[in-house]
C-alpha cells in the first residue's frame, strides 16, 4: 500500500504539489469515485485514472539528476555526501541506486534508477552507450587533441575507443565517448599536458540534461525519455 500522492508523483506524471492540486480539482479517480485526499493508500489492484485517463504503474523508478560537484556516485559513502541524498522523499525507494558514476567534481546528467536490467542495458560495454561532456581545460584546445581522441589515445590501461572532440572555445569543447573508464577524459587530455578544470556530463543516448533541472534537482523519466536513454547513434 502507497499514499496517492506519492505514487502519482513517482510515475514522473508531475511534482507531489502539484499532484494535491489535481485531487482537490477532483481530476483524479480510483476505482471510479473521485478521490480528493492525498493520503488515501492504494494497492497495485486499484484502478487509478487522471483526467479519464487509465494510470498504467511502472514497477521500476528511473530518474534524471542533474548532478552537482561535491556529491559521490553511491548508494552510500563514510566520508562523501551521496548523490542519493539529493532525491527528494516523494522518489525515495529503498532499491534505488546510481547507474554509472561521476567523479565527486564532475557535474550534469546521472541516472538513478532501481532497474537493474536498465542499468546493465545503458553500462554494458558491449552496448556503447554514447556519453557527451562539455570540458573546460587550462591550456589552449588544439586540434591535435582532436585528432588524437579520434584516433584513440595510449593510457596505462590501453588504447582508448575513438572519441570524439569537437572544439567550442579557446579552452572548451564536447567530448563524445562510448566506453567509460576511470577519469578516461581527465587522462586523455593529461596526455596533451593539459588539466581538466570543469567536467559536466550533457547526454547518456539520445537522452539530454533537461535543462529545467537545476543543479541537485531530479525528476523521473517519461517513457519517451526511457526509450532515449536506450537510443544508439
Amino acid at each position: 500500500m502507497e499514499r496517492l500522492d506519492k505514487l502519482l508523483a513517482s510515475q514522473g506524471m508531475e511534482s507531489r504539489r502539484e499532484v494535491k492540486k489535481w485531487l482537490a480539482d477532483g481530476r483524479v479517480t480510483v476505482n471510479g469515485v473521485p478521490e480528493k485526499h492525498p493520503e488515501r493508500k492504494v494497492s497495485p489492484e486499484d484502478v487509478i485514472t487522471v483526467d479519464g485517463r487509465t494510470l498504467t504503474v511502472s514497477p521500476h523508478l528511473t530518474l534524471m539528476l542533474h548532478k552537482p560537484a561535491g556529491f559521490v556516485s553511491a548508494a552510500r559513502d563514510a566520508r562523501d555526501r551521496t548523490v542519493l541524498e539529493l532525491v527528494p522523499p516523494e522518489y525515495r525507494r529503498k532499491e534505488l541506486f546510481p547507474a554509472g558514476r561521476l567523479d565527486k567534481d564532475t557535474t550534469g546528467l546521472m541516472i538513478l534508477t532501481d532497474d537493474g536490467a536498465l542499468a546493465h542495458d545503458i553500462l554494458a560495454p558491449k552496448k556503447h552507450v554514447p556519453k557527451r561532456y562539455r570540458v573546460t581545460i587550462d591550456l589552449k584546445m588544439e586540434e591535435r587533441m582532436a585528432a588524437g581522441f579520434a584516433e584513440g589515445i595510449e593510457l596505462s590501461d590501453g588504447k582508448t575507443k575513438p572519441a570524439a572532440l569537437l572544439i567550442t572555445g579557446e579552452h572548451t569543447g564536447i567530448v563524445t565517448l562510448r566506453e567509460g573508464r576511470y577519469h578516461q577524459i581527465k587522462r586523455m587530455f593529461g596526455c596533451f599536458g593539459a588539466k581538466v578544470t570543469a567536467l559536466c556530463r550533457l547526454s547518456m543516448g539520445a537522452l539530454e540534461l533537461d535543462p529545467a533541472l537545476g543543479p541537485g534537482e531530479c525528476r523521473p523519466l517519461t517513457e519517451e525519455e526511457l526509450l532515449l536513454l536506450k537510443t544508439r547513434e
